[in-house]
């Protein structure tokens, strides 16, 4: 499948898949739509000193460096896991400008390594950061009361509709913590549907730039 990268409405990149016509971030701006959809709606709901974060689609790794970042400013112990069935290439990530986008060019050797390091294994990134990159499909996570947080950032239904199913939610529900949260861009009727079904409590947030809706999901 044909991929490019390409530049989002707030000058951040991404990378566009022609076949699907879809983009691996929001085109109305990739960094702003993390931040409001990840950050603002998930991670700053979390002030204890330590939290374990489930991503749905490391991809670009975008997710995962702007919560190292954030994590820094707040003084955060973080245990980050990120499955990708299908990992991106180096060279592909060394053409993304999130390092000059979100002035972090003090952490540019973090980045390179989310990149570099060995699949399936644990690294240190930092002192109060730990993360675990795993090759797996979605359907094969089979974690129990582990998470915090889940950044669930799958490509859209209408490309994917089987990732946005009551099955994925269950698996989904068992990986959290009680109490934990799932953050979402998508607000489609029938995903909102399918967490309920399988327990969740949800609420509609205000999206992103360029999106009216999004959904958190809560386990009771």
């Amino acid at each position: 499948m044909e991929r490019k990268v390409v530049l989002t409405a707030d000058g951040s990149s991404t990378i566009h898949l022609s076949e699907w016509d879809e983009n691996y971030h929001s085109k109305h701006g990739a960094i702003q739509e993390a931040m409001h959809v990840f950050i603002k709606s998930g991670l700053s709901l979390f002030s204890d000193s330590s939290i374990s974060i489930l991503e749905i689609g490391f991809g670009t790794g975008l997710n995962s460096f702007i919560t190292f970042l954030e994590a820094e400013k707040l003084n955060l112990n973080v245990d980050y896991v990120g499955v990708e069935a299908y990992p991106v290439s180096f060279d592909e990530i060394d053409k993304l400008n999130y390092i000059s986008e979100l002035k972090a060019e003090d952490f540019t050797q973090v980045f390179k390594n989310m990149h570099t390091q060995s699949w399936d294994q644990k690294s240190e990134l930092s002192s109060k950061f730990l993360l675990t990159k795993r090759k797996q499909f979605f359907h094969e996570i089979n974690d129990e009361n582990s998470f915090d947080l889940i950044y669930f950032d799958a490509f859209g239904a209408r490309v994917q509709p089987d990732l946005w199913t009551e099955e994925i939610f269950e698996i989904m529900y068992k990986s959290l913590k009680k109490g934990g949260v799932l953050v979402t861009y998508c607000a489609k009727g029938s995903v909102r549907r399918a967490m309920l079904k399988v327990g969740f409590s949800v609420e509609k947030l205000a999206g992103p730039p360029g999106k009216r809706e999004m959904l958190r999901a809560t386990k009771n």
